[in-house]
């Protein structure tokens, strides 16, 4: 029988194990598909919205598939917004928490592609030992210099020898060796792991952008809630003062027997309700000042130095709109969701992968001796192959179950996503449906304004011919206010409103390159 070493049934193997790795089980990742959808309503929506004569009620107009800038707040016309959206992204820690996240993601996929690679490890093993004389046979033995370490037999006492009858030995002993493990990823389950992690890392790269657009969504909120307020504190300050007009000038009348005891009290309820009015508005106002303070991740006691008027803040003329199937890859929320359901199709390959036979190649190469300078000498060296294949017969039942627990997760990773979709469908509908009703609430508010105003100025003229008396002037006053507070709020609505819409849309993320808005992306 010939010595030789037969290198066919190897390269046989190693054929079949590259044939192999070509087959990458589990299904592949599709995009499901959505309900055919053409628009956000069941009818028709007017292109433009109503207007008002006012400032901040012009028309607004939709323009169908127009892209989103990616600095969108900017088109309220506001350096103060500008700047504070600025520090937020700067300073934010949500941000850095998402920057961190994604990080950790990309390199949880960078530590799964080594497992592509073998493992190479290398070992140095130096050790002193005693062996006792009893224990003979379990030394080393002859060294490749010729030396001999082993126990010593000595002369029984009954042929004049002494005790003890064996001597232990007592050697330093090196071992050096390199080690090299791969493991064949013949039926693609690391493949499919780094597709997850993958998916994984998209999906924590599109929570970054989510962190970008709702914060800023945020500041652009809290800036016009804060104008808002100002306004609205301001208007029912002057409602308060007119009232206490009112009440100072019927206790009078009251003294002058012109007027009854039940009108005073009439007058001084309306002064109580108003001023009740007051603290809700001014709490309000210093918690949204704190919510912009903390949005750009400054501390209470040092005050941002921007603040907001309603005057200051442009109504945006034109809206993009984009279409149904291109929502669905703008919302940074549905594509997360996709990629959320990739990662579990990809999970699904990787449990069927387990069930499948394992394949594992090791090889050891090394060198021993007493003596290190001799650890690499002929007599020395070593090595060892193997190869290694195993198939799970029995696990009870574990691994079938963990690939029925993937396949559900997939299911449920599908109907996230769809749900996913169809939130992001309502988002934008309640949007328009908002900014259609604010126009016509804006101009309702206006044409109130108008006609308060007119009755207002029709009671000063008869008061200076003396038709009427003060009170009735204080009257028409307050209601003129009070279709004023309606007003601003009616204009604040408009502008949240349309915020509300760009960011229903995505906010434009996907046109921010290279980091010139935030400078700091990773």
């Amino acid at each position: 029988m010939s010595s030789r070493w037969n290198a066919r049934p190897c390269v046989t193997a190693l054929a079949c194990a590259a044939l192999l790795a070509g087959c990458t089980v589990g299904p592949d990742h599709r995009r499901p598909e959505m309900p055919a959808s053409g628009g956000y309503s069941p009818r028709p929506l007017p292109e433009s919205t109503a207007s008002a004569p006012v400032a901040g009620g012009e028309p607004q107009r939709f323009v169908s598939a127009r892209d989103i800038r990616a600095d969108w707040w900017t088109l309220f016309e506001s350096k103060p917004l500008d700047a504070v959206v600025r520090k937020a992204f700067a300073a934010n820690p949500t941000v850095e928490s998402a920057q961190a996240a994604l990080r950790i993601a990309q390199e949880n996929v960078r530590a799964q592609r080594g497992f592509f690679f073998p493992s190479v490890q290398a070992s140095y093993s130096p050790a002193r030992t005693k062996i006792a004389g009893n224990l003979g046979g379990n030394s080393p033995g002859v060294q490749g210099n010729g030396t001999v370490i082993s126990t010593t037999a000595n002369t029984p006492a009954s042929e004049g020898g002494s005790a003890p009858f064996n001597a232990p030995v007592i050697y330093n002993f090196h071992t050096a060796q390199l080690t090299v493990g791969y493991a064949p990823d013949v039926f693609g389950g690391n493949r499919r792991q780094v597709e997850a992690l993958e998916a994984q890392a998209a999906y924590q790269q599109l929570q970054l952008e989510a962190t970008y657009l709702t914060l800023a969504a945020n500041v652009v909120a809290a800036a016009i809630q804060e104008a808002s307020l100002r306004q609205q504190i301001a208007t029912t300050r002057a409602i308060v003062e007119i009232d206490t007009q009112s009440v100072a000038l019927l206790q009078r009348q009251l003294k002058a027997g012109y007027a009854s005891r039940l009108d005073l009290a009439v007058q001084e309820n309306a002064l109580a309700q108003a001023s009740q009015l007051l603290p809700p508005l001014e709490k309000q106002f210093e918690q949204n000042r704190n919510l912009l303070r903390a949005l750009t991740g400054g501390v209470q006691d040092v005050e941002l130095p921007e603040s907001f008027e309603l005057a200051s803040l442009a109504l945006p003329r034109e809206l993009p709109l984009s279409l149904p199937s291109q929502l669905v890859s703008q919302r940074p929320d549905v594509r997360a969701a996709e990629e959320q359901l990739h990662a579990a199709s990809a999970q699904v390959g990787v449990a069927i992968a387990n069930r499948l036979p394992q394949f594992s190649i090791d090889a050891t190469w090394g060198g021993a001796a007493s003596r290190f300078g001799q650890m690499f000498w002929d007599s020395g060296r070593f090595f060892s192959l193997a190869a290694n294949v195993t198939q799970p017969l029995f696990d009870g039942g574990v691994l079938k179950h963990r690939q029925r627990a993937a396949e559900e997760a997939l299911r449920q990773a599908d109907a996230q996503y769809r749900s996913t979709v169809i939130t992001a469908f309502q988002n934008v509908a309640d949007s328009l449906q908002a900014i259609h009703a604010d126009a016509r609430s804006l101009a309702a508010a206006v044409e109130l304004e108008r006609t308060t105003h007119t009755s207002m100025e029709l009671i000063r003229r008869q008061l200076g011919k003396g038709y009427v008396d003060r009170l009735a002037l204080l009257n028409a006053e307050q209601a003129h206010h009070q279709a004023m507070l309606a007003l601003s709020q009616a204009q604040a609505t408009r502008l949240g409103d349309t915020a509300a819409l760009f960011q229903a849309l995505g906010g434009g993320w996907w046109n921010r390159g290279g980091g010139e808005i935030t400078g700091s992306r990773p």
